[in-house]
């Protein structure tokens, strides 16, 4: 990881609730240059099931957010970037938040494993069973002639 990197941090949309994959930036509670601290609540989001508060896990200086109020945002997606040591120097300019395209390929879920709402479903060797024991002196009985 390069300084830069360790340097300016983003928070990721996390998964606020049983699997759901997007929730929308109802409201931002910062603003860049704001300083934040770890825990402080950074904003709101609404998913398809409740409106919840997203609290930041690091300390520093809000340096970008990268989406707008009313945006859906994909779980997994860096919605903010936080300088966590601002009295290092010149900071970089903003990248640009990143647009969706319809024409965007879909991620291919990877062969054997099923797309799961719920967390993130069974891993693939999960599924197999395992061998039962052989029990010493536990061996069925032959079976009976008809008399």
């Amino acid at each position: 990881m390069t300084a830069v990197e360790q340097r300016f941090r983003e928070f990721k949309m996390p998964d606020v609730g049983e699997g759901l994959t997007e929730a929308e930036i109802l409201k931002w509670l910062v603003a860049p240059g704001d300083t934040v601290t770890d825990g402080q609540v950074v904003c709101e989001v609404e998913t398809a099931k409740a409106a919840v508060e997203l609290p930041i896990p690091f300390t520093g200086v809000v340096h970008e957010l990268r989406f707008d109020e009313g945006t859906t945002v994909d779980v997994g997606t860096a919605i903010i970037s936080v300088d966590t040591d601002p009295g290092a120097g010149e900071a970089p300019a903003p990248a640009a938040a990143p647009e969706p395209t319809a024409e965007a390929p879909a991620e291919a879920e990877p062969e054997g494993r099923q797309a799961n709402l719920v967390g993130y479903g069974a891993a693939p060797s999960s599924t197999k069973r395992r061998p039962r024991k052989a029990q010493p002196g536990a061996q069925r009985p032959a079976a009976e002639a008809p008399r």
